[in-house]
């Protein structure tokens, strides 16, 4: 796609690249939710069973999804932030245990630790793919960490030959994220199936959708049990003694409804075909910007595929003479929402700040033989996150690339890319 230099780009008055607007994924514009769904619910509808445990949605889509990620054990629950915590539910973690995990990522990662009684630990991210980085989560183990949660971020697998490696030399257990990354790669192996525990988001923007819903995978028997005991209140369905129930362990009621198991059924037979559409896009751009000045393609490992829960470039601002935040702004102007930047390094959070989640204490940071100070939350913790966050600093910025996204789109994003970096490059 050939650009005429010194093209003016809408933020210098020229003519902007579209005028409407990019499908959505918050609603029937950019999602793939239709006739197959509408199927399953209506005979759950008729059944008249909506709870999980009177009816077949649910066990149906535990099996389904097992076999799909090749473990034996799948247990859905009603968010991403559930899936995390029933995995975190299930290893019997101590008060005060530690869990290393990014900055980089959604709180549903991050609460269940605390709401677990334990002490999220943060290290930095990869310049090149924005994951956890294994040389920074093995700086932060201590005597007191018990596990490692690796995001998979924005489709990305992180490096799970590292992981795996340090996991194993250190007996920790890792826990994958996989709410972005449906159904991508490391070495052909699906993401969700590599660690001791794969988490899954079904939230509205996720690769797969129930509106909110999530799934936690192990192969291990014992993880396995523990899944289903914590996702349903530690309940021994079946077993009475003496009249009473009987409750093995602890654990809160986190089952999925037959409504979101039947959406969810219909949206796993799709998966594939819509984590293929997915990569078409995020190729279909690559092409177009491979020769566009200062401008790169998310950087995909060797060993991984990715399924792009967005489209993320970064800029050169020693080639265009402006960051990521002006770029993003003129991109903005020719009709491609973006913004530069990912949210926010969370223990840059007040409450880490404070160490202060529960009212007034500073449980956990202080439990047991803990001080205060034996985390650190200090601002400059983890400075490859922090510029990631901050969009005055960051140089990549995120594009749409879900189901709802054309050639014709993509064709849009690449013209006004090539437009935006060649005003900017050449002015």
């Amino acid at each position: 796609m050939v650009v005429a230099t010194m093209e003016r780009p809408a933020i210098a008055g020229g003519t902007p690249v579209r005028t409407a607007p990019l499908a959505s994924i918050g609603d029937s514009s950019g999602r793939d939710v239709g006739d197959e769904e509408l199927a399953q619910l209506t005979e759950v509808i008729r059944s008249g069973a909506l709870n999980r445990n009177n009816g077949t949605k649910v066990q149906a889509l535990e099996a389904a999804w097992a076999e799909r990620h090749g473990v034996r054990f799948a247990t859905a629950a009603t968010s991403g932030t559930a899936a995390i915590h029933v995995a975190l539910g299930a290893l019997h973690l101590e008060p005060g245990d530690e869990v290393i995990t990014t900055p980089i990522t959604d709180w549903g990662t991050v609460g269940p630790i605390l709401a677990q009684n334990c002490v999220p630990v943060f290290a930095d991210i990869d310049p090149r793919t924005y994951c956890l980085d294994p040389e920074q989560a093995a700086a932060a183990i201590t005597p007191r960490t018990r596990a490692i949660i690796a995001v998979h971020l924005m489709g990305q697998p992180c490096n799970m030959d590292a992981f795996l490696d340090l996991s194993r030399r250190h007996n920790l257990y890792l826990i994958e994220d996989c709410a972005q990354a449906h159904f991508a790669t490391w070495r052909g192996q699906v993401v969700g199936s590599i660690g001791d525990i794969g988490c899954f988001s079904l939230q509205q923007s996720k690769v797969i959708t129930t509106g909110d819903g999530g799934m936690t995978t192990t192969d291990d028997p014992e993880l396995g049990m523990g899944l289903a005991f914590f996702q349903d209140k530690g309940w021994s369905r079946g077993r009475v003694i003496q009249g009473m129930r009987v409750y093995k362990r602890f654990g809160l009621n986190y089952r999925m409804t037959e409504l979101q198991g039947a959406v969810a059924l219909a949206q796993l037979a799709k998966g594939d075909r819509l984590a293929a559409h997915r990569r078409k896009i995020a190729a279909h751009i690559t092409a177009g910007i491979a020769d566009v000045p200062g401008v790169h393609p998310p950087y995909v490992a060797p060993q991984a595929v990715s399924s792009y829960w967005h489209y993320m470039p970064t800029i050169d601002p020693d080639v265009l003479g402006v960051g990521g935040a002006e770029f993003a702004k003129a991109l903005s102007a020719e009709g491609i929402g973006t913004g530069a930047g990912y949210a926010a390094a969370l223990y840059l959070q007040d409450m880490f700040q404070r160490k202060q989640v529960f009212g007034t204490s500073h449980f956990p940071f202080d439990y047991g033989d803990r001080n205060l100070d034996d985390v650190d939350y200090s601002p400059g913790l983890c400075p490859v996150s922090e510029k990631l966050a901050d969009s005055t600093r960051s140089n990549s910025m995120r594009l749409p690339c879900h189901e709802g996204i054309t050639e014709a789109d993509a064709d849009d994003m690449v013209k006004a890319i090539t437009k935006v970096a060649h005003y900017f490059a050449e002015r």
